[in-house]
């Protein structure tokens, strides 16, 4: 996986590169500016993913964002952000944005968003995007044992693991992902567990 990551703050660029590299990306290409991020994509730069700091030089708002995305058409382009605001993260998804990313996230936390963009689908702290009596609302209409399972899954455990657990078949497992995902509105487990993170599950 390839990744171009614009951010103006060094230490933030370089740490966040050594990590995504040190998690198996193939390459993390790092420049300080908006300018510099569209030479190395109008160059023909080929990227699964895009990261542009909200913030740095030339991004004036979310118009960085739009030229980004015309510069490499079909190419994932995501916003991370010093600042977790709820209405730039809206616009920010609205305008086309792959994902808004927060640098205040966890690491793992992080590798696991750029993998869901990565991937093609689209990535919000629902912290961000609901308010907590919202995700409160949408965690209690998950049953007890769907309610299990999600915590199992915030614990980073597989399907197998979590049928052990509970003593269930592992189809069974599998269903309640199906069906716990639905509720909450999550693409997948991994955005599951985030969902479960961010309303506080132990």
């Amino acid at each position: 996986m390839r990744l171009l990551l614009a951010d103006d703050h060094d230490l933030v660029r370089e740490t966040l590169a050594a990590f995504l590299l040190a998690e198996g990306f193939e390459e993390v290409r790092c420049v300080a500016t908006l300018p510099e991020a569209l030479a190395v994509l109008r160059a023909g730069g080929a990227f699964d993913l895009v990261l542009l700091d909200y913030s740095m030089p030339g991004m004036n708002g979310l118009d960085g964002l739009a030229l980004a995305r015309a510069a490499a058409p079909g190419v994932p382009v995501a916003i991370i952000t010093g600042t977790a605001q709820r209405d730039l993260a809206e616009a920010a998804l609205a305008a086309g944005a792959a994902g808004f990313v927060p640098k205040t996230m966890a690491a793992r936390a992080m590798i696991a968003a750029v993998h869901l963009m990565a991937s093609g689908d689209v990535f919000a702290p629902i912290s961000l995007l609901l308010n907590e009596p919202e995700i409160a609302a949408a965690l209690q209409t998950l049953t007890r044992r769907e309610t299990d399972v999600l915590r199992g899954i915030r614990e980073g455990k597989s399907n197998k693991e979590i049928a052990r657990d509970l003593d269930l078949q592992e189809v069974t497992v599998k269903l309640h992902v199906k069906t716990l995902s639905r509720k909450l509105g999550a693409k997948n487990r991994t955005h599951a567990a985030m969902i479960a993170r961010d309303a506080g599950m132990s």
